[in-house]
């Protein structure tokens, strides 16, 4: 049953992120959101998961209690859509409270996840999570000609992800353990924690701006939808056999992704009609976000003895602070070199993880 339960968990997380980062963006730009206005919007939520964990690290202790009154903000905020999503400030307000309830969700279930699946069956599990991304990349460009479509979508697969998030606690045993938090320091792997960032500020163009770049290229919204399919097929295949790769170096692993993310940008930017190289692009997917994401999950879960704090500091600097920053530099850069831009920041992860990194453990 923890198979299933942490499989379904992935399917309805990720099937609720394939609505807010495909389709939202476009129906805010419908309700005339300007540019700039939408990666503001979608900042909120990252700059907030970034702010998180500091507080857990200085003030809270992160137990199961906490962990379901986050939960709980995370329904009511979601809800809140409706009555907000028609005004920029009220909603800003909205994605602000979304930010708190879903700054410790996905960390907290995946140490769950790792610690009683192990590499071999994590990414068969976490693959489910891509199933969920993928239908609903499929499903939802075909019946999305209102706004409230894509926030129903959105509050049913909450709802489903908070319920199989309670499910879940009855095999969270690490809240027994006697934790130092004095333990976890920066200092002394800082440049891996920068390479973290700016792969994910790398990716704001990708997941803010994607639709409505190919958009304005005269790709419709139908074959948008098939292009984030195929990634996220790719990103499946990748999850399926990414065991046996996961045992070498994933120092060598993290290096080798960020490289070919950078490439992945850069023919974005060299050619943003073509739709064979746009499959291509996203074919590298199954890279830079499949076999990186697990490398670098189970590589922090090496580093560090406070497993639960560390993956939380991985999603707040990298998909929190990473994320805003992404998100806010997307929504004003906007336009013809976007994606070169992403290329270049993809390009400082890779040479920030390159330095000290001799001195890090491989795995």
């Amino acid at each position: 049953m923890l198979f299933f339960n942490l499989s379904a968990f992935y399917f309805f997380y990720f099937a609720a992120i394939a609505v807010y980062i495909i389709f939202m963006p476009t129906v805010l730009k419908n309700l005339l959101y300007s540019t700039l206005e939408i990666g503001i919007i979608f900042a909120i939520a990252p700059l907030i998961r970034f702010i998180t964990p500091f507080v857990f690290l200085n003030k809270i202790q992160l137990n199961q209690r906490i962990f379901k009154i986050f939960l709980i903000i995370s329904l009511i905020s979601t809800a809140m859509f409706y009555l907000t999503i028609h005004s920029f400030y009220l909603f800003m307000i909205t994605n602000l409270f979304l930010g708190i309830g879903w700054s410790i969700i996905l960390p907290y279930i995946e140490v769950i996840a790792l610690k009683n699946l192990g590499k071999q069956k994590y990414g068969k599990s976490r693959l489910f999570g891509s199933l969920g991304f993928m239908l609903i990349a499929l499903i939802l460009a075909k019946f999305l000609n209102q706004p409230n479509i894509a926030i129903h979508y959105y509050f049913i697969t909450i709802v489903f992800t908070i319920f199989f998030s309670f499910v879940l606690l009855k095999y969270d045993i690490s809240h027994k353990e006697e934790i130092s938090y004095k333990r976890f320091s920066f200092l002394k792997y800082w440049s891996f924690w920068l390479s973290l960032f700016f792969m994910q500020v790398s990716f704001g163009s990708f997941y803010n701006f994607f639709t409505i770049y190919e958009l304005e290229q005269g790709i419709s919204l139908e074959a948008i939808s098939y292009l984030w399919a195929f990634g996220v097929i790719c990103e499946i295949v990748m999850l399926y056999f990414q065991a046996p790769l996961l045992k070498k170096n994933l120092l060598n692993i993290i290096k080798f992704s960020i490289a070919i993310t950078a490439l992945r940008w850069l023919l974005l930017y060299l050619f943003p009609d073509n739709l064979i190289i746009i499959y291509a692009t996203q074919s590298i997917h199954a890279f830079s976000f499949g076999l990186y994401h697990s490398a670098i999950i189970m590589y922090l879960y090496t580093l560090y003895e406070n497993k639960k704090l560390a993956q939380q500091f991985m999603y707040g600097i990298a998909y929190g602070l990473g994320g805003f920053i992404g998100a806010l530099s997307a929504g004003k850069l906007y336009g013809e070199y976007l994606f070169l831009y992403s290329a270049l920041f993809a390009l400082i992860s890779f040479v920030f993880l390159n330095i000290k990194t001799s001195k890090m453990p491989s795995t």
